[in-house]
């Protein structure tokens, strides 16, 4: 685990989301609260703040935050989508910490995202979850936020920038091997 002792406690921010494409059929019955599990919206968003509290348990050597919000959407696309279309799951984190709560909005996100699957999957088996990123970020010394989302089905995707190789806390020559570990 990285050591943060040394870091400002600093208000936090990071807000995630991800992609679940859906059948219109399983739209329309969102759209009506008609599932036949019940109101998959609100289990999605119960599941998703609990996920986002529980990021250390399930993240190796994640820190442990306590966080002062968790707040997760599902937005569903607008007008007709005779074809189906793209649920927005996002997942909003604020914490008064030393490290970011990047981890626990993509948790978050990423754990609404399969509530919903799990609560749909009788009417629609085709489901796909993509594109989960974190679209903003704030409190560290790396802030950034999206300009605009991309469409969740289109491939294209922005250019990402590549930090340098050595930002590692051991000396540049050195690799980290871990040697105190069991192997199964």
């Amino acid at each position: 685990m990285v050591d943060v002792s040394g870091k400002a406690v600093t208000a936090r921010a990071a807000e995630a989301e991800c992609a679940l494409l859906v059948s219109a059929r399983l739209l329309r019955l969102l759209r009506d609260a008609s599932l036949p599990k019940g109101d998959a919206l609100t289990v999605a968003q119960v599941a998703g703040a609990l996920a986002a509290k529980r990021t250390a348990e399930l993240i190796p050597l994640c820190h442990a935050l306590p966080l002062a919000a968790a707040r997760v959407r599902v937005l569903l696309p607008r007008g007709e989508c005779a074809h189906g279309g793209a649920l927005r799951v996002r997942c909003e984190v604020r914490a008064a910490a030393r490290t970011g709560v990047e981890m626990e909005a993509l948790t978050g996100a990423a754990v609404a995202a399969l509530a919903l699957y799990d609560m749909c999957k009788s009417v629609d088996r085709h489901m796909t979850i993509t594109d989960l990123r974190v679209v903003r970020k704030s409190g560290g010394s790396h802030d950034f936020a999206e300009a605009a989302p991309p469409s969740p089905t289109s491939p294209a995707r922005p250019a990402h920038s590549v930090r340098p190789h050595n930002t590692s806390p051991h000396k540049p020559a050195e690799t980290y091997a871990p040697s105190d570990l069991m192997h199964f």
